[in-house]
């Protein structure tokens, strides 16, 4: 595509990529030009990897979604907790969600169910940090937000 804008031939360009890339890995910058799938690509250096993690994980201040606080909340309350359990409680698929939870550090895997096989999933160190909880045990329960009738609900549902 870029050969075609500048419209010069593919190799020249592919050329100068690599003469490109060669002088950002001589000069010691933080990211690298490299070739993948068909085409080029900017990558952080493996060795300043952890330090971009952090910064992009530890300045997220983007909110969570309303199903991924629905997630979060079902597997605080019901920890240890399988992806189909999460998914069975919600009335939706959990999976996506459940990986944006792990990549932000809010929930963890934590073995595997016996009879299944299904991982096990709980809330980090990091979420009580950022509830200000010392354990899960400090969470509010939940008979206050439950509807009165919440008794007949679940008898229909049988």
């Amino acid at each position: 595509t870029l050969a075609e804008v500048l419209e010069q031939p593919a190799a020249r360009v592919g050329a100068m990529l690599d003469q490109i890339a060669a002088g950002y890995t001589a000069s010691g910058h933080g990211f690298e030009l490299r070739r993948a799938a068909g085409g080029w690509r900017l990558y952080t250096r493996p060795e300043y990897a952890g330090y971009v993690e952090r910064f992009v994980l530890d300045g997220q201040s983007v909110r969570l979604t309303q199903a991924a606080l629905e997630t979060l909340a079902v597997v605080a309350y019901k920890q240890p907790v399988t992806r189909s359990r999460i998914s069975a409680i919600r009335g939706v698929n959990c999976d996506g969600v459940i990986r944006t939870l792990v990549t932000r550090g809010l929930v963890e895997e934590c073995g595997s169910e016996p009879e299944s096989g299904a991982f096990l999933y709980r809330t980090t160190t990091l979420f009580l940090e950022k509830l200000g909880l010392n354990t899960v045990d400090e969470l509010p329960p939940l008979a206050p937000f439950l509807p009165d009738d919440v008794e007949e609900l679940s008898d229909v549902t049988r």
